[in-house]
């Protein structure tokens, strides 16, 4: 991969986790955890793929650099 997708990869997984963690800690992500004892589907995947793709972008870029 080149370095823009590379970095493109690191951001966009980034992002994703600042919405996941920002989505597990709305109202209906707390209700729903209170209820099931488990957060929302939703905050669950933008944390998953953000971190996929943030170590993806990652990796990339480093091996990259060599």
């Amino acid at each position: 991969m080149n370095k823009a997708l590379s970095l493109a990869l690191l951001v966009g997984g980034i992002i994703l986790l600042v919405f996941g963690f920002s989505a597990s800690d709305s109202v209906g992500s707390e209700l729903s955890e209170t209820v099931t004892g488990t957060p929302t589907d939703k905050s669950i995947w933008l944390l998953v793929g953000g971190a996929i793709l943030a170590v993806a972008g990652g990796v990339s870029l480093i091996r990259n650099r060599s």
